[in-house]
């Protein structure tokens, strides 16, 4: 496999995640993937070749290494690596089917019609569900592994001698590990950031729903008020007056006195000259 390809294609991501997505490929790349191929598959490279059994019955040596290690480190940490991170490669295909579906939106009704998805990288709509589903199924994805692990070597360790008694064996016989120390280290130190990155995951999944539960509250309040304000609008201001307000038949409009002055007319000096 080209890691160089796959870290190039994850790198991508990078760009459409929060914060909690940043650190968890900060994790992968650096603390999972890179620990992979520089060390962990050179640890186990003789696990085979120098497991040893005090017996010279052929056929003994690898019925019994099938039966304690069924299954390889290296390949179960490297399927793991690879079903943790193609959710994330989902992300990306999904963003690129919408930017693709924009310029063609745009090709076929020129560039002032009203664009489909102004930003195709937020994360509105369909968008939001697969970034959710995929934070999801990474989480399910590492805590499976750390189950499967637990169950192939228990305590998550190996042990530096193991006693063999299956057939073709001719009796009871000790084989021996090589490097159990070194082989724990790293084993240990895988699923420690295996649980890690399942925290952040969760975290940042309930960061997202948080987020979203958060925006619709907003949104309900803001129509909420904006009803309120409408009704009390329609209750001060009857609907068809135009903002007239009519009243009754026996209504009368008040009278204001207008005190006199020197240019207004007065009927004073009449009533003088009708004196005798």
């Amino acid at each position: 496999m080209n890691w160089g390809v796959f870290e190039g294609l994850l790198s991508g991501v990078n760009k459409y995640s929060t914060a909690f997505g940043r650190i968890w490929l900060s994790l992968v790349f650096i603390f999972r993937l890179l620990v992979y191929v520089v060390a962990a598959e050179r640890v186990w490279s003789d696990d085979h070749k120098d497991f040893d059994c005090n017996t010279r019955q052929p056929g003994c040596g690898n019925v019994c290494f099938d039966h304690f290690f069924p299954v390889s480190h290296i390949r179960l940490w490297a399927l793991q690596l690879i079903l943790v991170t193609c959710p994330s490669l989902l992300v990306i295909m999904h963003v690129a089917y919408r930017e693709a579906k924009e310029q063609r939106h745009r090709a076929a009704g020129g560039d002032d019609c009203r664009r489909i998805y102004p930003n195709p990288g937020k994360k509105r709509g369909g968008l939001w569900w697969t970034y959710l589903l995929s934070l999801i199924f990474k989480a399910g994805v590492d805590m499976v592994f750390l189950y499967i692990f637990y169950r192939f070597y228990r305590n998550y360790t190996l042990p530096r001698v193991v006693k063999c008694e299956l057939p073709p064996c001719p009796n009871m016989v000790d084989c021996f590990i090589s490097r159990p120390t070194e082989k724990n280290i790293f084993t240990l130190f895988m699923v420690v950031t295996t649980c890690v990155c399942v925290v952040l995951s969760l975290v940042e999944a309930a960061y997202l729903i948080g987020k979203r539960c958060r925006e619709c509250v907003l949104a309900s309040s803001g129509e909420s008020c904006q009803h309120s304000q409408d009704c009390a609008l329609s209750h001060a201001e009857p609907a068809g007056t135009g903002g007239q307000v009519f009243h009754g038949a026996d209504y009368k409009p008040p009278t204001a006195s207008i005190p006199l002055t020197a240019s207004s007319p007065s009927t004073l000096p009449e009533e003088e000259e009708d004196l005798p």
